[in-house]
């Protein structure tokens, strides 16, 4: 196992990109976003539409989508549950992420509960997302 890899024990470095994400999303605030997607070929699978948003051109679109998605939710909130699935292969890392969202939006309370499954890969000196999909598994709405 390299110095820089903390597959089997999911410490800062490698949690760094995901709560970044995380963060971007309860805040909007696209500066989050700085640095942590790979600049190379990115795939990113959502649930609202185009779903697949694929390279860089892809991600810029998912960006301008995502910011206008989480800016009509307020209070949002992630909770992560335990890293699952490591899985390293050089400087590349799969692993997915139980996640709970709770927020506001259109004056309804939800709760959504669903995972990440997420690939890493070195590069600058910092794991950067490659791709990732996100999964729900369960949405309250009250």
């Amino acid at each position: 196992m390299d110095e820089h890899t903390e597959a089997r024990r999911p410490g800062a470095a490698l949690m760094a990109a995901p709560t970044a994400l995380a963060r971007f999303l309860e805040t909007a605030d696209t500066r989050l976003l700085e640095g942590i997607f790979s600049s190379g070929d990115v795939t990113i699978l959502e649930n609202f539409p185009p779903h697949v948003f694929l390279g860089q051109a892809g991600l810029a679109r998912w960006r301008e989508l995502m910011t206008g998605h989480v800016s009509a939710i307020s209070d949002l909130a992630h909770r992560f549950g335990a890293p699952q699935d490591f899985v390293e292969t050089g400087d590349t890392v799969h692993f997915t992420l139980p996640t709970q969202w709770s927020g506001v939006r259109d004056d309804h309370a939800f709760t959504e509960q669903g995972g990440w499954t997420f690939v890493q890969t070195w590069e600058d000196d910092a794991w950067r997302i490659r791709s990732y999909g996100w999964a729900v598994i369960r949405f309250e709405r009250t």
